[in-house]
């Protein structure tokens, strides 16, 4: 009973806030949305890289030591896309619309929230080194997958550039080198970045009165496969890495996380049958309801 209240503690607040986004989106209508375009910009080019920044660039972030946890997000990214694929074979999916998001779980908007409710702040660079993992695999191989058989194909570079990238980047740099930046400034780019979390998590209830349920089932199998098929491969890598409690509990916990939103945008500007990703985001953070309990309650100690 302990360990239910425990779970219970760390996703309500999250879903509470996703809910609120949705509800006042509902209420106001569609200027809302539309409105969320400005602040989802301003989240995404300013105060998400410097959550991301601010955590790598922490003192109590260890690069040598979050080398097997960045591991285990690349190659939890990559077996569920293996997963995926011959699932999408033998439906009939376009690979290009069912493997991608299979790739790329919501480690961001519901992710890092998670992450601090379970983990503490002592909790987030970890969190912050897995999401730079799946972001690589995404706009890398996720990515590419989306392109086969397009005659245009984005060059690397431009994702090399965008804000997120630079933050990881320069927060590498700054990590791998002990450099120290002045208290009040460190502090300040703290508050902004800690600010993306909420904010995130109330755009995600704003979006999601984009999607709908058309394409149900290609949906309810994608909300299965994706958190499925990372908890797996997780359950795998845990056999022989050697990882600290809270590492292993940050890797099942991030196996176990839905297709991220970002997956129906880009299905969106790719014109890759994006109703049929909007169902699979849908439904996969529906189902996160009971796959996220199953990761923490598979990866929090007793």
């Amino acid at each position: 009973m302990q360990v239910f209240e425990r779970i219970l503690g760390i996703i309500l607040p999250v879903f509470i806030i996703i809910a609120v986004g949705y509800g006042y989106a509902r209420l106001r209508g569609e200027r809302v949305r539309s409105d969320m375009g400005s602040v989802n910009r301003v989240s995404m080019d300013v105060l998400c890289p410097l959550l991301v920044f601010t955590a790598l660039a922490a003192k109590d972030f260890d690069l040598a030591n979050s080398g097997m946890l960045i591991l285990a997000g690349v190659l939890i990214s990559l077996g569920s896309g293996l997963i995926a694929w011959p699932v999408a074979r033998l439906l009939g999916y376009d690979v290009r619309s069912f493997v991608p998001p299979m790739m790329y779980n919501n480690c961001g908007n519901m992710g890092l929230p998670l992450a601090v409710l379970a983990f503490g702040t002592s909790g987030l660079p970890a969190a912050v080194a897995l999401f730079m993992a799946c972001n690589l695999i995404y706009f890398s191989v996720g990515i590419k997958i989306i392109e086969s058989g397009r005659s245009y194909h984005t060059p690397f570079w431009k994702f090399l550039v965008s804000p997120m990238m630079l933050a990881m980047a320069v927060g590498m740099i700054f990590a791998i080198f002990r450099i120290a930046l002045p208290t009040p400034l460190m502090q300040a780019l703290k508050m902004l970045g800690d600010a993306c979390i909420p904010i995130m998590l109330f755009a995600l209830g704003v979006r999601m009165l984009d999607v709908n349920f058309k394409s149900w089932h290609i949906g309810l199998v994608g909300a299965i496969v994706c958190p499925l098929g990372g908890l797996v491969v997780a359950w795998l890598l845990d056999q022989v890495m050697q990882l600290d409690p809270m590492q292993r509990g940050q890797m099942y916990l991030f196996a176990s996380l839905p297709p991220a939103v970002f997956c129906f945008m880009v299905a969106e500007q790719y014109k890759q049958e994006p109703d049929k990703v909007a169902s699979i985001v849908l439904l996969g953070n529906l189902a996160a309801l009971a796959f996220v309990p199953v990761g923490l309650w598979m990866g929090l100690p007793a």
